[in-house]
């Protein structure tokens, strides 16, 4: 018997959004999210996270060595950044005015695009 894999859940944060790190060793960083990894429930944000990658010669690269590059954080420990005062900002979801269902800032109540 086959077991059935469970289907991630849907995220609040998407690409392209601007987060603030609530926890860990980037907290207090903010930054556009460049990747959101559904089935880990991960992203991964603009300058935070930073972890030090070795890495062999290459055509981009003739010597190899250590590059700094960043690594996919918990969603858990992002927070959504409120577009009108700035401030972290829980999510929720309502119906625009053509009927749609957007996601909306919890502090502001303005659609977040």
């Amino acid at each position: 018997m086959e077991k059935k894999q469970a289907k991630p859940a849907k995220l609040k944060i998407r690409k392209g959004d601007l987060v603030k790190v609530i926890a860990g060793d980037s907290k207090g960083s903010q930054g556009k999210v460049l990747e959101v990894i559904k089935e880990k429930n991960r992203a991964v944000v603009e300058g935070t996270n930073m972890v030090s990658k070795h890495t062999k010669p290459n055509a981009a690269n003739p010597n190899g060595g250590i590059v700094k590059q960043e690594a996919a954080i918990h969603i858990s420990n992002l927070m959504l950044v409120d577009p009108k005062s700035g401030k972290p900002t829980r999510v929720g979801r309502a119906e625009n005015k053509d009927g749609k269902l957007v996601r909306i800032a919890k502090k502001s109540g303005q659609e977040i695009k």
